[in-house]
């Protein structure tokens, strides 16, 4: 019974991990962040979809950061007063 229960977990375990592995690699999506240009670019109040869809992006914000395409608008002020509008950290990259 007891061999049974590892085996359990041990399978619980495995399926977590790939899940999670899996959720990052299609977690980075810039243009989910395009319901944010007014916002970034403009300098407008977030919405509350833009908040939300920065939180599902929040782990790949240094990514951006990196990105030649997208570094200037992550680093920007606007994009800075953005993130403190939602709620989110400004990372540290």
């Amino acid at each position: 019974m007891a061999a049974k229960a590892v085996v359990a977990v041990a399978l619980a375990l495995a399926l977590v991990a790939a899940a999670m592995g899996g959720a990052s690699a299609q977690q980075c999506n810039a243009g989910e962040l395009a319901v944010c240009a007014p916002a970034i670019i403009g300098g407008a109040a977030p919405t509350a979809g833009c908040c939300s869809n920065l939180r599902s992006q929040e782990g790949c914000f240094c990514q951006y950061a990196r990105n030649p395409a997208y570094s200037r608008y992550i680093n920007s002020p606007n994009a800075r007063s953005t993130l403190k509008s939602c709620g989110i950290a400004i990372p540290s990259c």
